[in-house]
């Protein structure tokens, strides 16, 4: 059974979609399968939304993406995890390649990015030397999308608690350590809000904080406004994509 676990904080607007590509990919496999759309305190109609488009719905109250992630897998029935951001949308191809991947005895894995709607030139060019180095590189799986099997999930503990960012970084590398660690080939399509509501200079500082501080600069909600300030679009942008970022 495939489990979908979904984190979400005030998604109203980018939730449909997304629920939409999870069950139509889903529905192109031969597994049984569950959608869980983790509700972190939104004040928006998050919930009512993942409620009638047929996912489970579990509420709580963290403000921490780790601890998030760590809920929706304590309340998953199946044998297969597959995070999805609220924001990403994935296709048939990307629940194939999960159970292949997992069939021919990988430990977990992830996919390469491709940004939905126009972003700044900078930004175009921030994510593509950003990925070169993260996936092409590190090998290392992005929060958007991530899988792996139960068991291997509970072997590395999930994701660590103690992180408000940059968890999947040690998931996926704590993965590595049980097996090999897939990049799958078609890339998800994951929003660009963050590089159309923020500036060069707050990405860019912000990123060479993190680089600097290391484990110990994403303990807290202190200087990660990127993830934690809850800005939002107030309407729809068209689905058009931007080039594969690999």
């Amino acid at each position: 059974m495939l489990s979908f676990i979904v984190p979400a904080y005030n998604e109203e607007l980018e939730l449909p979609r997304a629920l939409a590509a999870i069950r139509a990919a889903a529905e192109a496999s031969t597994l049984p399968y569950e959608i869980i759309v983790v509700d972190d305190a939104s004040t928006d109609a998050t919930a009512e939304i993942a409620t009638h488009a047929g996912a489970t719905v579990v509420p709580v109250n963290y403000r921490q993406i780790a601890a998030v992630r760590n809920a929706g897998a304590r309340a998953a029935k199946g044998d297969i995890f597959i995070f999805v951001d609220a924001d990403t949308f994935i296709e048939p191809a990307h629940v194939a390649g999960v159970q292949a991947a997992l069939a021919a005895g990988c430990a977990g894995g992830g996919a390469r990015m491709a940004i939905d709607g126009s972003v700044p030139l900078w930004g175009r060019i921030f994510v593509r030397v950003f990925c070169a180095f993260y996936f092409t590189l590190a090998n290392l799986g992005a929060g958007a999308f991530l899988f792996t099997t139960r068991k291997n999930f509970e072997a590395i503990d999930g994701f660590d608690n103690r992180l408000f960012a940059g968890e999947e970084v040690y998931f996926s590398q704590g993965l590595k350590k049980l097996g090999r660690f897939r990049l799958l080939a078609k890339p998800v399509v994951t929003s660009g809000r963050k590089l159309r509501m923020h500036s060069a200079g707050q990405i860019l500082a912000l990123t060479v904080g993190i680089i600097l501080r290391g484990k110990r600069g994403v303990k807290s909600r202190a200087r990660l406004d990127l993830w934690y300030d809850g800005k939002r679009e107030t309407k729809a942008r068209p689905s058009a994509t931007s080039p594969v970022l690999d």
